[in-house]
Formats: structure tokens, sequence, C-alpha cells
């Protein structure tokens, strides 16, 4: 008599195999067991109710995570086409017990951190064959080394078990070799039978074990231990199915031992949890990332629904009826005999290698030929939805959630976003302040609720909503966002249970966190203002006081200068965010100061540096403009034209602080008359000269255009340099007049023109005119000049 571990009823699938879940009802069926053991983590037992929920939309997923940092995650998705949902199903109706009978997820996640991790995770499709293909490459090394002596051995990239399959039947790929060889074969119990030897295979390549192997031993040994407890339990062994990956089958008889009491205390763990999230057709693709055998999911639910209508034959008319009916929608014609031609050729391309149908590559070829007239990137599109699709499952609520899962649930209700949770992008613009239109608070501040609710999300990292430029860039009360729902969205919200056990409370603890760790002014200014976004004042008046520390060693103008505009923007929210900005006011005025009495020692600097300096002289002008009222607008001025007037600065700044002193009237004609003629005078190096002269130009254009006397001065200057400060100077002047618009640069020309006194077309044909072969040699003697020494 065998024992009776070896009576029980083992069933090998790859996993997301349509004709598995096929053949698996019917063997389940046949065979009415009492118990269905399936390979799935064994903590996760009291989500199968949720699974089989009637309002539950596969495909979805177990979520397994760490309840630690670093979080480690596993992910068991299921589709509704998986054998071990439709395993679960079954049982759900038939009255039979289902367990998951795989190692608990406590431990899953401490072997992660082995150096082997997740190499085991081998099953029809992912079983690990890399010995084999290394006894390939060591007899290709000792070849290499036997003919070239003198060159280096080049090892060629190792070829899985698989690709092997695929080539020896003469397929294209190892997803068409499976798909005509097991997908189609619809012999009752020869899915079963089959599976079961390929498996066995894929372990014989496998000798002799290598170390990376230890997690399937330690995960069969433990799912022989399972089966041994459902029988010690009294449950007959021919009532007993199991339900695993093809590459475990042939490891779970009697010929191994079951996993003791001792071996399983032994093992290490990881305090985990456990959840179902909502997932994706494009994440179970290969595009995505993660395959699984499955790098077509909705052609595979195609698959399905026509084994279970008992039509396999008609897959191949619906798969070409959709491309068709999708480019049509695109605005592509296609007729109706291109399609039937289509199925004809799909079905002829079938015959050649001996199969029952057409599998998808020979649609995909077929389809291409006939309807998209041999050109591949005519179907793209139309292909990568048939063949992907963009589903995504659906839970109820309240199901197997997380604490802030819930919160965010219930978020979405109470902002009316529920319709945004899709797997395609909706844009969404907002108007922050208050809508008096309507009666009730909450609808009359829905806009700024939503907006806090998504600066949370972005700086918790849930890639959900994505803030986009709005055509109002200057209006503190305009937002626009992009909303799209993914499973890596699901992912981030539950390891944010980590931060906090709802939303608002999980992103007040990433602030702090940052903060703990912010060393600089400019990081401090960014929580400030990023918790005014959130409406998280708390975590707000701690960055400020952050913020106040660590300015009082600061002496850098770039990060005074961005946390002064930074919290001048927060001040500005005040009134749209309905919140007090008023204690924010102070700072601002200190670190104003601060930034204007730093401005003249940090212009002392290369050119390198001069783009940063810029940047913050327009943030800190913006905040005198804005805040004339509050802070001390005339150290700013004195400021600028201590920095105008300066000779031994860098020149680009002095320039750039001359023209925002003339954009703020700050400087008469006569005054800018002399620092022009000083500036650019005779004998005045080039680079100095020119240089300055670039940095005037960055702003205010229509005021430099309109005075005369500036372009004479500097038609003089150039005139007076020789030839190669010419060369020097060209180099800041060319910079200068690249950001000139056209329109700008006629009005040059009128000027010069003027100067040189002729007509002012005559001076704009001669400026535009194409260059000659000797002007364009010089010009290219010019842009190889080496301007190092500057």
């Amino acid at each position: 008599m065998p024992e009776p571990i070896d009576s029980v009823h083992v069933f090998g699938v790859r996993h997301l195999s349509p004709a598995g879940a096929w053949h698996l009802r019917e063997f389940l069926d046949r065979v009415k067991p009492d118990a269905v053991l399936i390979e799935g983590l064994a903590d996760a037992q009291d989500l199968i109710g949720d699974i089989t929920h009637r309002h539950t939309e596969p495909p979805i997923a177990i979520l397994a995570y760490t309840q630690d940092l670093p979080v480690r995650t596993l992910l068991y998705p299921l589709a509704r086409y998986s054998p071990e949902y439709q395993a679960i199903a079954w049982a759900k109706t038939n009255q039979a017990q289902a367990r998951w009978i795989d190692l608990p997820s406590d431990v899953f996640l401490a072997l992660q951190g082995v150096d082997y991790a997740g190499a085991g995770k081998a099953d029809a499709e992912q079983g690990d064959t890399a010995d084999a293909a290394d006894a390939e490459t060591e007899e290709s090394d000792k070849e290499t080394h036997a003919t070239e002596v003198d060159e280096p051995p080049v090892t060629p990239a190792p070829v899985s078990v698989y690709e092997r399959c695929a080539r020896e039947a003469g397929e294209r790929d190892y997803e068409a070799y499976w798909e005509r060889h097991f997908e189609h074969d619809l012999t009752p119990d020869s899915y079963r039978l089959a599976a079961l030897e390929f498996g066995r295979n894929l372990r014989e390549l496998e000798q002799p074990m290598r170390l990376s192997d230890a997690e399937n031993l330690v995960r069969e040994a433990y799912m022989r231990r399972c089966i041994q407890e459902t029988l010690d339990a009294g449950v007959a062994p021919e009532k007993i199915v199991v339900v695993v990956g093809a590459y475990h089958a042939s490891a779970l008889g009697s010929e191994l031992p079951p996993m003791t009491d001792e071996e399983l205390a032994s093992l290490q763990r990881r305090p985990s949890r456990l959840t179902l999230m909502p997932y994706s057709y494009y994440k179970l693709s290969s595009q995505s990332g993660y395959g699984a055998g499955n790098h077509a999911p909705a052609y595979y639910e195609l698959l399905w629904e026509a084994l279970q209508r008992g039509d396999l034959p008609g897959l191949s008319n619906q798969y070409m009826s959709l491309v068709a009916r999708d480019m049509r929608a695109r605005g592509t014609h296609r007729s109706t005999a291109e399609v039937i031609e289509g199925v004809r050729l799909a079905q002829t391309l079938s015959q050649l290698k001996n199969g029952k149908a057409p599998v998808l590559s020979d649609l995909q070829d077929a389809a291409t030929t006939l309807i998209g007239h041999g050109q591949p990137i005519a179907l793209r599109d139309s292909l990568l939805d048939i063949e992907i699709g963009n589903a995504i499952g659906r839970l109820p609520k309240g199901v197997s959630q997380t604490s802030i899962q819930d919160d965010f649930e219930r978020l979405l209700n109470r902002l009316k976003l529920q319709k945004y949770r899709t797997a395609e992008a909706q844009e969404i613009g907002l108007d922050l302040r208050e809508n008096r239109r309507v009666k009730s608070e909450a609808a009359a501040f829905l806009d700024l609720h939503r907006s806090s609710f998504f600066h949370q999300l972005r700086v918790l990292e849930i890639p959900f909503a994505r803030p986009e430029r709005t055509r109002q860039e200057s209006a503190s009360w305009a937002e626009a966002w992009s909303l799209k729902w993914s499973p890596e969205s699901e992912i981030a919200l539950v390891e944010a249970v980590l931060l906090g056990e709802t939303v608002e409370l999980a992103a007040a603890y990433k602030f702090e966190s940052i903060l703990r760790e912010s060393t600089s002014i400019a990081q401090a200014a960014t929580i400030v203002e990023d918790a005014c976004k959130c409406k998280l004042i708390a975590s707000m008046d701690s960055a400020r006081r952050r913020l106040q520390e660590l300015s009082v060693d600061c002496s850098q103008f770039d990060e005074l200068s961005a946390a002064t505009f930074k919290l001048s923007r927060v001040v500005r929210y005040g009134d749209v965010r309905q919140f007090d900005a008023e204690p924010l006011v102070p700072l601002v005025q200190e670190l104003f100061i601060q930034a204007s009495l730093s401005l003249f020692a940090a212009s002392n600097c290369d050119d390198a540096s001069v783009r940063a300096l810029m940047q913050g002289i327009d943030a800190l002008n913006n905040v005198a403009l804005e805040f004339h009222d509050s802070i001390d607008e005339a150290l700013w001025v004195d400021s600028l034209l201590k920095l105008s007037d300066a000779d031994d600065r860098n020149p680009l700044l002095s320039g750039y602080a001359c023209a925002v002193l003339l954009e703020r009237g700050a400087i008469e004609n006569d005054a800018l008359a002399r620092e022009v003629s000083r500036r650019l005078s005779p004998g005045v190096p080039a680079d100095l000269g020119a240089g300055w002269f670039e940095g005037l130009a960055q702003r205010n254009r229509y005021a430099l255009l309109a005075r005369q006397s500036l372009w004479q001065q500097l038609t003089g200057y150039i005139a007076s340099l020789d030839d190669e400060q010419f060369r020097r100077a060209l180099v800041f002047l060319r910079r200068a007049f690249s950001t000139f618009n056209a329109s700008e640069k006629r009005q040059i020309a009128e000027n010069l023109a003027e100067i040189w006194g002729v007509h002012e077309d005559v001076a704009s044909q001669l400026l535009e005119k194409p260059l000659s072969d000797e002007e364009q040699s010089s010009l290219d003697d010019l842009n190889d000049f080496d301007f190092d020494d500057l």
C-alpha cells in the first residue's frame, strides 16, 4: 500500500494559465475533493472569504509587508483565470475546505534578506535553471581558452531552459511554445500529467542543487507538512487536491519528509501584515516588469472565456474582429474581408506547426500582414489594448483594509474623488478660493481640502495625484493635478501605514522625520511650504522653528534668498489656504535682512555661480516688491547699488544689479549714462566690459532699447577693441544677444542705423544677410577658440 500522502491528487499548474484553470475546474468536478490545498501564503487564510466575495472583481493581489523598516513586500496576483483563484471559487461553491499551504509571510519576508532571496520562487514559468546554462557556459569557456590564447575569454549570455524549449520546438519564444503545447490541449488529464512531467524535468536540469535553491526546499517541506496535517485531520487522501506550481508538483510525495516542529521554529521571521489590493492587467504584463508567464493578460482573459464556451477556434475570429474594430475607432477603416483573410492566415500558420488553434504570435503575424498591411506600427496601440488591456480590479468597501486604506477610501468619498480612481489618467483643476454659491462649509472649500489631500499624498510619495502646470502660474489659488490609480499606488499607500494610521498622521510623521535630518535652511523652508500646502499647521510651526535655528549660522545668499522667497509664498497663501500666516512674517523680515547683507560678499564669484545668484536676486527682489510695507526695502536697494557700483565683483552680477535698479526706477538716466560710459570705455578689459553689458541685458529690454546713448556707447566700445580683445568680448556679447527675439533685434538694428547714419532697412538687411565664406570661416575659428583662460 502506498503512503497516504502519495494518494493525494497533486495538480501542477502554471500561474495565470487559462487552460490550467479550465482543466483544474474539470478535475475538481470529477474528483469532488473535501479539501483543496493551494500554493499561497499560509497566513492569508482569513483573506479567502474576501477573495471570493461576490463584489470582488479580479485582478487582485495579496500584499504582504513588514511592520518595521526597511519595508519589504510580497505580491501574489490573481486574475479571474488564475488556477489558484478558480480553485478557491470551486471550493466555496462546493462547500469544500480551501487552504493556503505555502510559507507564511513573516518567513517569506525574512528570507528576502538572505543573499538568495527570491531565487527559489520557481514554478512552471519561473523555475531557475541557471545550472544547466552554467554548464554550457563552462564548455564554451574551455573552447575559448584553447583557441584564443591572446584574447580574454568571452562568456556568452546564459540561455534559459525555456528559451531552449522554444528553439527546439521551432517557436519564436517560450510563450508561443507553452500556449501551443499546453493552453490548447483540451484532452482530459493531459494538462495535469504534462505539467507534472515538465516540472520534474526542470528539477532534473537543476542538478546539482545550488545554495540559492534552499528557499524552494524550505517551501516544499512546509507544503508537505500542510498536506500531512490535512491527512491527520481525517481527510481521506483521495479527497485532497493540491494545486501548486508545476515545478513543485513532483516534490510533494513521501520520498521527502515534511517539515518538523523544530525546523519550523528555527526559521527566521519578520513581523508582517497582509491585505488585499486591486491589481491591474498592465502590472501582470511583462511590460511592467512582472511577467509571471503572462505577457498578454487581456488576451488570456479572452482565451479563458473561449475555453468556458467550448469555442477555442472562435478565439481567432474574436481577436481579429477586435483589432479591426479598435482600428476603426481610431479612424483607420479595415474591411470585413481583411478580418476573414487574417483568420485564415493565422490558422494556416498554426497548421504549419501542427497546432490545434492559432497562438498569440500567429494571430499577431496574421493581423500585421492583413489588417496592418505589413506595418507593425499601425497596429501597436490596438494590440496593446487587446492583449494587455487596462482592466483594474475592485474590492468591496472595508474588505481586508489597513487603517490608512480605510482612511483613504473615506477621504475619496468625502472629497468626491471616487471617479478618478481609475487606470486612465484624468485631469482636475482646483480653485482654492471659497465657493460662495454653496451652503455648507465643506462644499465651499471642497477644492482646498482636495488640494491638502493631494499634497499629503505627494509628500508620502503615493503615486496617485501629480501636480501639473496651470495657465495662471502666478495665481496662488489655482492648481492643476493629474490623477491616475495603479497597483503601485496601493502598495505605497499600504506601506505608509508604518508612518501613521491615517493619511494626515503619516504625512505629519514624514515631515517630522525629514525635519530631524534637515541641515540647511533650504530644506527647512521647503518643509514649511509643503506643510502649509498639506494644511498641517503643527508641522509647519515645527519647521518654522527649525528654520529659525538654522538661519542663525547661515550666510549663503542663494540659500537665504530661496528660503525667504518660499516663506513669503507661504505668507501669501494665508488667506487662500485659511490659516494665520502672521507668525511667519517676522522670520521673513529676518531672513530678508540676512540675505540682503550677504549679497555683496557672495558676488565675488566665478561665472559658474552667477546663474544661481541671479535667481536669488530675482527671488529677493520679488519679496521686496510684494512685501515693501513690511520689510526693509531701502536696505535691499542699497545692497543693489553697492553691487552695481563695484568694480571688484563679478561684472555680470554688477550689470544685473544695475538692470534691477533700472527696472525699479532707482537709477536716473544721467547716472545710467555715466555708468555705461565708465563700464564700456576704451581700456576696460574686454571680459569686464562685455560681461557687465551681458548682465545688464538680462532684464528690462525695452528700457535698454529706448536708450540710444547706450548703443552709441557700446558701438564705440566695440570699435576700440583690438582683435584679441574683440574675441574675448564676443563671448559675452553673443550670450547677451542670443536671448533677444526677432523684434528686439530689429529695434537694435534701427538704433545702429541711426548711429551709422544709414536707413534702418539697410542696417537690418546688412545684419540679416547670409555670411560670406570668409566671415563664416572667422566664425568657425571663433567657435574653436579656447576660452578656458577667461
